[in-house]
């Protein structure tokens, strides 16, 4: 039976977080590390840190803005990035391939902004775009898993006050039916399965707000969804909090997700 680990981190700029990436990728050692908003362009992506850690690693980004990367132990057997459905490429928001006969996709989602912006029917159409991206490429019957930042808190239990945070672009029923659109392709919470009905759980707490760790005050809106033959082999799923504690940390912190395989039949 093989274990396969697989991990998420908003990194929130790789360069100023590898104190915390690198040792955790030793400590932990996942079989693939997906990362969002990297905020580097590909020229200056610090591949060799990664390969001194073991870690073979893909990546697109921009100076700043955006950028996605994974980062795994096996050298990855195929490789795609963006859409390619004649809309905008994506490419810094969208990467993924085959990992050790898993099939892995890392996205980091358009946060929206605000909800009378283009920036919020962008985002609302960026997960439209996702199903018909999974449709096109994949089947629901293939080991696959979609993680990142999905800037989407999908329940009440996923905030820390959902009376007052309702409307956000992401906690409301616009983005929750596009979430869910998405997941009845065929993909399961990996999280919400291991931790039904589970509170203060969260994997982003806000800078601007003090104290915002000590005092609870978080969202979920990073994920680990499998397709729903594999979720029945995953064992646990979990957060955590150590990255979020650590010194000069993102705003966000790890879900990391352990299956218990006893086959893999890959296809794209």
């Amino acid at each position: 039976m093989k274990v396969f680990k697989i991990a998420t981190y908003n990194v929130n700029s790789l360069r100023s977080r590898l104190h915390i990436v690198l040792p955790w990728l030793m400590s932990n050692k996942p079989d693939v590390l997906c990362m969002q908003e990297t905020k580097v362009e590909d020229r200056e992506f610090p591949a060799a840190a990664f390969n001194d850690a073991g870690y073979q690693v893909i990546f697109r980004g921009e100076k700043k803005y955006n950028g996605v990367a994974i980062a795994s132990l096996a050298s990855p057997e195929k490789i795609f990035t963006g859409f390619q459905d004649g809309g905008p490429l994506d490419e810094d928001r969208l990467i993924g391939g085959i990992f050790g006969g898993m099939n892995v996709v890392n996205t980091y989602v358009p946060q929206g902004r605000d909800r009378e912006s283009q920036h919020f029917i962008y985002k609302l159409e960026w997960f439209r775009r996702f199903r018909r991206f999974l449709e096109t490429r994949f089947t629901p019957g293939v080991p696959l898993v979609w993680c990142g930042d999905l800037n989407v808190a999908p329940e009440a239990i996923d905030v820390h006050n959902p009376k007052r945070l309702l409307g956000h672009v992401c906690f409301n029923p616009d983005v929750w039916k596009a979430f869910e659109e998405v997941k009845h392709w065929g993909l399961v919470d990996v999280f919400r399965k291991h931790h039904p009905g589970k509170t203060d759980e969260y994997t982003f707490f806000d800078y601007r707000v003090p104290r915002s760790v000590e005092r609870r005050l978080g969202w979920r809106v990073d994920h680990i969804l499998a397709t729903k033959s594999l979720a029945k082999q995953s064992t646990g799923c979990s957060i955590d909090m150590v990255p979020r504690l650590a010194d000069k940390p993102s705003d966000h912190t790890i879900v990391i997700a352990e299956f218990h395989l006893k086959s893999l039949n890959v296809k794209r």
